[in-house]
């Protein structure tokens, strides 16, 4: 059985990659580390057909090393002992891991050692985000790489490339492909290189000659020959982040057309999962404090969506985003969170205050933890002035409210009220009782 036209043209050395300039063209990283042959273990992620394989196998062509092609799914941790002997064996070994998110704990165990020492360069490739999807102990120890989508007339270099070709392409064939034929095989396919092989091989192999001995790849016969493959949201990864990241996006622009537009694309996928954990994340992100009464409405609408499924889950989930959309917007809650985990992270924290310390056990009274501390339920309107940050942040403030929506124009005013009646009953004291 001949090997499918997308597998034969696959690149055999940097200069034969179509696209990917960012990464193989001249001067760029891969292309520095291939000249230098000081090879470093990667993950390329992006959608599928865009190159992740043929990049692999151009450094392997490129370097001379022996490059072998693994699945982290279907292929068994004996697989990757065998590659790992003749790593041992050779020096060198350039192992392709596909769909490296779903390598489990056992081969991931087995594999680190190797990356370690160098023996087994290791190129992952995956639609998945990485950062999401990967194991922290091998992103560690690997370089993570975009691999983009193809442009149209990326797309067109490969297809000239297969129809010249006679040795591994399609050129021992009369074909002719029209102009028209070729821009809709070029833009239809949406970057993805192997579907447009693949797809330019059948309409090549099952289109009889015409009168004049030529195979016509007319317009029609190249759009029954692809499927006029147009959606990139497929929930296995195709162009799937870029999608859901529009989605939200939009949302938050407050543009309802665009928003129902990739919310259709996300539908069509059937990815509900993604939907939902979008809409939840979209309405605590991006719309918060503004109106914290539509982010509940959201989260009731998503589970309605949950519990009746699509395609009837299409209702509330258009109802929502309507809203979403029309709401006033506000991100303080995000951004309250991430000045705390940014001062924190670079170490901007104290010791507890003493007096804030769990007391619930016996002599915690001796260290002082407990002691002074003032009830607040105690007090008229249950507030009293008390130092509860670290001595050394003690002024720290994380929460900017906003004044988009009334329900956070409220909370601004109560939380403003607070912070000012606090400063001035301490006095530049820490605790009012100290």
């Amino acid at each position: 059985m001949m090997e499918p036209l997308a597998y034969r043209m696959r690149p055999r050395t940097l200069e034969e990659v179509v696209g990917q300039q960012h990464l193989v063209g001249p001067g760029k990283i891969i292309a520095r580390m291939v000249k230098a042959r000081m090879l470093s273990s990667m993950i390329l992620y992006g959608p599928p057909g865009t190159g992740k394989t043929s990049i692999a196998s151009a450094i392997a062509g490129s370097t001379k090393y022996a490059f072998r092609k693994l699945n982290a799914a279907t292929d068994s941790k004996k697989d990757l002992q065998v590659v790992a002997e003749e790593a041992k064996m050779s020096g060198t070994v350039i192992l392709l891991l596909d769909e490296i998110h779903r390598l489990d704990k056992a081969k991931q165990d087995f594999l680190l050692p190797h990356l370690e020492s160098g023996r087994i360069v290791l190129i992952g490739a995956t639609t998945e985000n990485p950062y999401i999807s990967i194991n922290p102990a091998i992103r560690s120890r690997t370089q993570i790489f975009p691999v983009h989508p193809l442009s149209s007339d990326d797309v067109k270099v490969a297809i000239a490339r297969a129809l010249t070709d006679k040795e591994r392409g399609l050129g021992k064939l009369p074909l002719v492909l029209e102009a028209n034929a070729e821009e809709q095989l070029a833009r239809a396919t949406n970057g993805d290189l192997r579907s447009a092989l693949n797809g330019l091989e059948l309409a090549a192999r099952s289109t009889d000659p015409g009168p004049d001995g030529k195979i016509h790849l007319t317009l029609p016969v190249i759009e029954e020959s692809v499927q006029k493959k147009a959606l990139t949201a497929d929930k296995d990864g195709d162009a799937h982040y870029d999608v859901i990241s529009a989605f939200q996006k939009s949302i938050r622009g407050s543009d309802v057309d665009a928003a129902l537009h990739y919310l259709a694309r996300l539908i069509e996928a059937g990815d509900l999962t993604s939907i939902v954990r979008r809409l939840m994340v979209i309405a605590y992100e991006d719309i918060g404090l503004a109106n914290m009464p539509a982010v509940q409405r959201a989260v009731t609408a998503v589970q309605a969506a949950q519990q009746v499924g699509l395609p009837e889950a299409r209702i509330p989930l258009a109802d929502v985003v309507i809203e979403l959309c029309l709401s006033p917007k506000s991100n303080s809650g995000i951004s309250a969170i991430d000045r705390a985990l940014a001062q924190v992270k670079q170490g901007g924290f104290g010791d507890v205050p003493a007096y804030l310390k769990g007391a619930h056990y016996k002599g915690a009274a001796k260290l002082g933890h407990g002691v002074d501390y003032q009830f607040p339920h105690d007090h008229p309107q249950d507030w009293v002035a008390q130092q509860y940050l670290p001595d050394r942040i003690k002024d720290a403030q994380y929460f900017q409210p906003k004044q988009n929506g009334r329900f956070e124009q409220a909370l601004g005013k109560q939380y403003w009220q607070l912070r000012r009646a606090q400063r001035q009953a301490l006095g530049g004291h820490h605790h009012p009782t100290k």
